[in-house]
């Protein structure tokens, strides 16, 4: 018995014997070579994924879903009635206050600008009247506490030549403009004598104040305590600012 020859092989060697034409068969084997139909398997046909659920792009709506589920669940517990509720429950004043401050809050640039000019013609006129009255809540930073007001009821208290200073100087300034010899060298000697007592006037005044601020402040500051003193002494005593609280003679 003849075997029969390979499939394929009298094509190429110049066989006479060819075998019949199928027309099923050969366009099955040309699909298969050029890979248009896939090649039959034995095993379940594989499903693609879909790409579009593997890398698109997680939404709002996922990212806030797991947070509205926990506070839907905070929101579900009961709340302990005992417990505290980490503020003090304010009073009725106090809530009204804070509402009317709230709706006092100025939106506008020239409003602001206007209450604060008011609140500045408001502590300036506190000053004054503080000033004229000797309260020591608004007087200006230089003219407070107790060392600056025992010093002014020293200086108020003592008759000072320096308070006269700016009479006498108009008087010979009058003098010194006539036109006469005498009267000429009388207002050059009152000039000299008026600056000579009051030099010395100041220096006795001084030490007296040192002395009564060491004794009465030992561990208060009381720099430029002394100077306060004498310019004090510079003015008249109706135009001194804060008024005079001791009259003359009487102890400060």
């Amino acid at each position: 018995m003849v075997p029969a020859p390979a499939q394929g092989v009298g094509e190429g060697q110049g066989n006479p014997r060819r075998r019949p034409f199928c027309p099923c068969r050969d366009a099955f084997k040309d699909a298969g070579r050029c890979r248009i139909v896939p090649a039959r398997s034995s095993h379940a046909p594989i499903h693609p994924v879909p790409l579009g659920s593997v890398f698109r792009s997680r939404s709002s709506k996922d990212e806030k879903a797991p947070t509205g589920k926990v506070m839907a669940d905070l929101s579900k517990q009961p709340r302990d009635p005992q417990s505290p509720k980490g503020r003090p429950t304010p009073k009725r004043s106090e809530a009204q206050t804070q509402r009317r401050r709230a709706s006092s809050t100025p939106t506008d640039r020239k409003e602001a600008m206007k209450r604060q000019r008011e609140a500045r013609r408001a502590d300036l006129a506190k000053q004054r009247e503080a000033l004229a009255t000797g309260d020591e809540r608004y007087l200006p930073p230089r003219d407070k506490g107790p060392v600056r007001r025992f010093v002014r009821d020293f200086v108020d208290s003592r008759f000072c030549i320096a308070e006269y200073f700016l009479p006498l100087a108009v008087i010979i300034l009058i003098l010194s403009v006539i036109q006469i010899q005498n009267i000429q060298n009388i207002s050059l000697l009152l000039w000299l004598g008026v600056i000579v007592l009051i030099v010395v006037d100041s220096i006795g005044l001084a030490f007296r104040l040192k002395k009564q601020l060491r004794e009465r402040f030992p561990d208060a500051p009381k720099r430029g305590a002394v100077a306060y003193g004498l310019m004090r002494t510079l003015q008249m005593r109706r135009l001194r600012l804060p008024k005079p609280q001791v009259k003359r003679g009487e102890r400060p």
